[in-house]
């Protein structure tokens, strides 16, 4: 089991990147959330296996296809307290 909070800037609010993020978490098992921040960033938490975590981690590099990531900080985390991914405000 593993957990990473990530904050991902660039180009990433207004272009999807919440609905992706559930979308492709759902797909992998990964329990946790994401959410817009007030800076223009977006930040999730991800707790799955390590493969899972790590393969959801390499996807957000790209984003979703109207996104432009310019860099990711990646820190160890707790996982959340409920199962399942979910949008935050």
């Amino acid at each position: 089991m593993a957990a990473k909070r990530l904050i991902l800037q660039g180009e990433v609010q207004g272009v999807g990147f919440r609905a992706w993020l559930v979308a492709q978490a759902e797909a992998l098992g990964i329990d946790g959330w994401v959410r817009n921040c007030p800076d223009g960033a977006v930040e999730a938490l991800l707790s799955g296996s390590t493969d899972a975590v790590e393969e959801l981690a390499r996807l957000c590099r790209r984003g979703p296809p109207l996104a432009a990531v310019v860099s990711i900080v990646e820190e160890l985390a707790e996982p959340p307290d409920q199962p399942g991914f979910r949008m935050r405000p």
